[in-house]
């Protein structure tokens, strides 16, 4: 575990050899690219469903039910979670007002619904996306997968085929990745793709909608 530049933690995965969040900020980098880009630009929705390819430290997860407004179903893909013993030396929950929330989720059970809230279901499939069966009407995607150079298998133009199909009209996916292999694949799948400003530390990063 290492301290980002905003004071949040994060981890490392020897696996990919990449950091699940960015080091200039693990929840700077969350409320950025995945809330503020992502939840926010879809308040107007009476109720959301939620795909997160990577459930990783659960950071994602805890920020969205914190701070939606609306009813959500959340379901996230790991296929290689964390251990408990990671789990529990994160602050994330002490930092944003709900360590019990934060720890709750995290000893929910994989691939059953959850309801964690009055607000909020989380399901956890422990799968890889390869060997995921889909799910349809998906509102809002986020692509938080580890960067194209470790997972180049989760960033093809048939992944987000697939992705795509699974969407809502109007629904929106976004990724911290601002690759120009990214932006291709993903307009080549169908979404409209617009770069936009990046969190602390990257000057841009990609929102794609249907």
């Amino acid at each position: 575990m290492i301290s980002t530049r905003d004071g949040s933690p994060t981890l490392y995965s020897e696996r990919f050899n990449q950091h699940y969040h960015s080091v200039h900020g693990a929840i700077q980098e969350s409320q950025h690219v995945f809330l503020d880009m992502g939840l926010r630009a879809l308040a107007d929705r009476p109720q959301l469903r939620i795909l997160e390819m990577g459930f990783g430290t659960g950071l994602n997860a805890l920020m969205t039910a914190l701070q939606a407004t609306m009813p959500v179903h959340y379901l996230s893909l790991e296929a290689y979670p964390i251990s408990q013993a990671q789990w529990e030396v994160l602050d994330y929950g002490e930092r944003l007002g709900d360590q019990a929330l934060f720890l709750a989720m995290h000893s929910a059970p994989w691939n059953v619904p959850v309801q964690l809230r009055p607000n909020f279901i989380l399901e956890k499939s422990y799968t890889t996306l390869e060997a995921f069966p889909g799910t349809q009407h998906i509102d809002l995607v986020y692509w938080d997968a580890f960067a194209p150079d470790s997972q180049p298998e989760l960033w093809t133009v048939e992944v987000f085929s697939n992705i795509y199909r699974s969407m809502n009209d109007a629904g929106i996916l976004t990724t911290y990745s601002a690759k120009g292999d990214v932006r291709r694949a993903l307009m080549a799948a169908g979404f409209q793709v617009a770069k936009v400003p990046g969190p602390p530390g990257k000057r841009e990063m990609l929102r794609a909608t249907k």
